[in-house]
């Protein structure tokens, strides 16, 4: 099932993320390469390459043990490439598990 959404809700990538509301939009102030649209009413709207921002931070952040925010800014800049490719085959693998955990279901 491909996602054709465009845009999604600073509660829906909450949810995609696994990152809390208040801790996305600390990173919003803290990193260049996030930045959500925001409507009139200041709701906050994320790409999926937002979202591919944010979880490429939760990586660096939980997996590399890295926390100092300007340690993070550096490894973004530093392992941009590398950390895209890494990410980019996460993502997929997500994808696939979640595509399979519906075919399961179809057939039970």
């Amino acid at each position: 099932m491909v996602d054709s959404k465009i845009y999604y809700s600073l509660r829906e990538t909450e949810q995609e993320t696994g990152v809390p509301a208040s801790t996305l939009r600390y990173w919003e102030k803290q990193f260049e390469q996030l930045n959500p649209r925001k409507d009139g009413h200041g709701n906050r709207y994320y790409t999926r390459e937002d979202q591919d921002v944010i979880k490429r931070i939760k990586y660096i952040r939980d997996e590399l043990k890295i926390t100092r925010i300007e340690a993070i800014r550096k490894e973004l800049r530093a392992n941009e490439k590398h950390s895209d490719q890494r990410q980019a085959a996460l993502d997929i693998l997500l994808r696939v598990k979640d595509e399979l955990c519906e075919i399961r279901k179809m057939i039970k």
